[in-house]
Order: structure tokens, then C-alpha cells, then sequence
């Protein structure tokens, strides 16, 4: 058990019912208002349709190669379709140094062209023709399969000549400047969306794909009636489309207001892109690090931790002068540690302060903030995907999902399924992890593409 102090601190984490079902009403609001032509401009969550309007049925063969971009790293994948809901992934980590993440977009597109020519040399399939699904994992507004405008970067980059671009047309010319591989940019996708399609491969109930790692997003199946951005002549021979609600962005017209904490606003400010991405920035693997290390140094400071450790203060400067300190990672490893040996948390206070042997009280303490900043993230995502599972007609969904925060966090898929379970009584559903979503995913979409071609 954990004292009233610390608990008193951690209060203003901690949702109450009515928050909760306020926060549910607010973004269903917000996806309704993404779908409507007429109010999209005012709507947070885009909701952008990205011209996926099949569903994978687990008989498509071939090799097809995947591009991953969404972080530090991207993935080029080589995937081999072998039917009867079967594959093989052969694939390979490329880094984006930091330079390229802010410098000329013509530079990136560059360095991802010369990866992909190494990965096909390497699988020696230089003479082959080679459809690619490219997973594009930013807001982009799809004009097309093949043709996505790139609304404004986040995660850390911002690369100028990029924005208000089609993505998928850097990317050909830059494989164009090379010369020297003979692949063809077939589709453009978002990581979520690869989620969906790699989960649907393997259980066609999936109709939902979620993302929680590095950044946040959402897509899901809607009839093609209730997009009013969509096309007309891609309502005429199908009933559905999958859209990209870009749910990140929720709260930036203040719906989040009465829920978010001095802390929230603290790392928003101190943010690349401040203002935006309020959602995404409560919930997802780059914020709740830093969101845990600002409530530790104002533990610090307030004497609710490391009471009777004379080297608190020295703590508390080491925290203040590098506030990112405090790894995401910490979080899952934290909250898997056991009790009383702490031998994980132990490890990382002395990685962070030099401490000995941390106290099995402040422990406690640590495990507890943790605990309230993860929960109350996996409660937000909780509410997001009971208002999707809520518009989907279907009665048994399954929803996929993909990311380092729900991948690694030990608790975190029971924190969500509680959330759900009050808020989409009326649904049967599975959460099903997704096996290199974002990268088979974008096979996946280029399979569908060239059968239907």
C-alpha cells in the first residue's frame, strides 16, 4: 500500500465514471464531425478515407515488397504470400539519423531509396518487378490508393519541401533518380491501417486497427454511406472503406480540457509540435515517460518520495536538467518488477540517480505513479475503441493492435478491456496483438491492389 501523500498527488490521473462517459460522448462527436464534409474543417480526428475498400481473404500469393516509415528506424520487407492465410517475412531495420529527420525532405526520400536498392541486391531480386506497399505512418490526406498529401509531420520530424507533397510521388522519384531497381509504388497506407489488414489476414473478423507505441492512431471499417469524404466513384461497387481517424489529435479544440494535468501542458510546451496531437501526447510511447518523470520531480520537491534519502534534491537537479531522463520503457519494466525484491526498479533509480538500494517504500511509490499514468492512458484508448467497436455494425469484432506502449506493458490490455467492457456492453470482441502489422500489412494492401488491377 501506498500513503495518502503520494495518492494525493496522483489524483488528478485518476478518471472518474463521469469523465469517462463525458470523454466517450466528446469523441464520438469528434469521429461524426470528422466524417461530415460540411464539418470536417472543425473536426480534430480528420478521418481521412484511405481507399481500402477490401479486406484481405488469406488466398493472395506472391512476393511483395513493405516500406515502414513511422520513427526513428523504417523496415523494408520482403513478404511471401503463399495462400491459405500463410506467409514468410524476410526483413531488415534501417536507422533515420537525426539529420534527415529534420533535414530536406529530397535528402529522405534519398536515404530510404538507397535502402530499399540494398535490400533488393541482398535478396537478389534485381531483375524482378516489385509491387510496394509503403507504410506512411503520418497524418496524410488520401487522394488516391497510390497518392497521399502529407498534412504535417510529427513524431520528432520536420523535414521542409514534404508538407501539403504527395508522398508516394517523392518516394517514385526518388527510386526514379537511382535507376537501378524496378519498383513499383502501388499503395499508400498508415501504420494503423496495416494493423487492420495484417490481423484480417489472419482472423477476417478484424475490422479495427489501433496503434500505441511511439505515436497513437486508430482506423476501421465504415459503410461508405456515412463517409461524406469519399469519392462518389468509390461508393458505386462497395459498401465499405477503411478510414484513418487520426484520433492523435483529439482535444486540440480543448474537448480534453477538463481531464488533462499541469503535466500534460508541461510536456506539450515543451514539444516540436505544441498544441497539437493533445491525445496522442496523454496516451502513446514518446509522451508517458516524460509525463511520469515530471510527476517524480515534483515528488521530489514536495518530499513525497525518498523522504529519508539526503540525496533527494540531487535527484530532483538530475530530473530537471534532463526531464526526458525517464524512459517509457521504464513504465512496463516497473510495473513487471516483483515485489518486495524491485530488482528492475532498483536498477533503473540507479541508472538515473546512482542510488544504492532504493527503499521498498519508494518502490511502492515509483510503481504507483506508473501505474496511474498508464492506466489513465489505456483507459483513453479504451474509450476510442469502444466508440469505433460502438459505429461498426457487426456484433463480434476483433480489434488489432500494434505498438511497443500495449505490446510491452504488462497490464496495459487489462486496463483497456475494463474500459471497453463498460462502454460497449452490447459487443462481443477479441483484442488480437498483431504480428508485424505495419509491415505485412503494407504487402497486404499491395496484394489487394494488384488483384484487383
Amino acid at each position: 500500500m501506498v500513503d495518502a501523500e503520494i495518492r494525493e498527488l496522483m489524483q488528478s490521473f485518476v478518471l472518474s465514471d463521469y469523465q469517462v462517459q463525458e470523454l466517450y460522448k466528446r469523441f464520438n462527436d469528434e469521429i461524426s464531425k470528422g466524417l461530415n464534409r460540411t464539418t470536417n474543417a472543425l473536426a480534430n480526428t480528420k478521418c481521412f478515407p484511405t481507399y481500402v475498400q477490401d479486406l484481405p481473404t488469406g488466398d493472395e500469393i506472391g512476393k511483395y515488397l513493405a516500406l515502414d516509415l513511422g520513427g526513428t528506424n523504417f523496415r523494408v520487407l520482403l513478404v511471401t504470400l503463399k495462400g491459405h492465410h500463410e506467409d514468410t517475412v524476410e526483413s531488415q531495420i534501417y536507422a533515420v539519423p537525426k539529420e534527415l529527420m529534420i533535414g530536406p525532405g529530397v535528402d529522405l526520400f534519398d536515404h530510404i531509396a538507397e535502402c530499399l536498392a540494398k535490400f533488393v541486391e541482398k535478396h537478389d531480386m534485381g531483375s524482378a518487378y516489385l509491387p510496394l506497399g509503403f507504410t506512411f505512418s503520418f497524418p496524410c490526406v488520401q487522394m488516391g490508393l497510390k497518392e497521399a498529401i502529407l498534412a504535417r509531420w510529427t513524431k520528432g520530424f520536420k523535414c521542409p519541401g514534404v508538407v501539403q507533397e504527395d508522398v508516394g510521388r517523392l518516394l517514385r522519384e526518388a527510386i526514379h533518380r537511382r535507376g537501378d531497381v524496378d519498383i513499383a509504388v502501388v499503395a499508400i497506407l498508415n501504420d494503423t491501417t496495416g494493423t487492420l489488414m495484417s490481423c484480417a489476414h489472419r482472423n477476417p473478423k478484424c475490422r479495427i486497427g489501433v496503434i500505441v507505441g511511439t505515436g497513437c492512431n486508430a482506423c476501421y471499417v465504415e459503410r461508405v454511406d456515412r463517409v461524406d469524404l469519399l469519392k462518389p466513384e468509390f461508393k458505386r461497387d462497395k459498401k465499405h472503406v477503411l478510414v484513418n481517424t487520426e484520433w492523435g489529435a483529439f482535444g486540440e479544440s480543448g474537448q480534453l480540457e477538463f481531464v488533462r494535468t499541469e503535466y500534460d501542458r508541461e510536456v506539450d510546451r515543451t514539444s516540436l509540435n505544441v498544441s497539437s496531437q493533445l491525445f496522442e501526447k496523454m496516451v502513446s510511447g514518446m509522451y508517458l515517460g516524460p509525463i511520469v518523470g515530471l510527476v517524480l520531480l515534483r515528488a521530489l520537491e514536495n518530499n513525497v518520495i525518498f523522504k529519508r534519502d539526503s540525496k533527494r534534491m540531487e535527484f530532483a537537479a538530475a530530473l530537471r536538467a534532463n526531464p526526458n531522463s525517464f524512459h517509457t520503457k521504464y513504465i512496463s519494466e516497473i510495473e513487471s518488477d516483483l515485489f518486495p525484491e524491485f530488482t528492475i526498479t532498483r536498477g533503473i533509480l540507479q541508472d538515473l540517480f546512482g542510488t544504492e538500494k532504493a527503499s521498498i517504500e519508494d518502490c511502492l511509490k515509483l510503481k504507483y505513479i506508473c501505474e496511474c499514468v498508464a492506466q489513465r492512458a489505456a483507459t483513453l484508448i479504451g474509450i476510442g475503441i469502444s466508440v469505433l467497436l460502438n459505429r461498426i455494425e457487426e456484433k463480434d469484432t476483433v480489434v488489432g493492435i500494434d505498438g511497443s506502449v500495449y505490446r510491452f506493458h504488462p497490464k496495459f490490455d487489462a486496463y483497456m478491456r475494463k474500459t471497453i467492457d463498460k462502454l460497449a456492453k452490447d459487443k462481443i470482441y477479441d483484442i488480437m496483438l498483431s504480428e508485424d502489422g505495419s509491415g505485412r500489412g503494407a504487402a497486404l494492401v499491395a496484394a489487394v491492389a494488384s488483384k484487383q488491377k
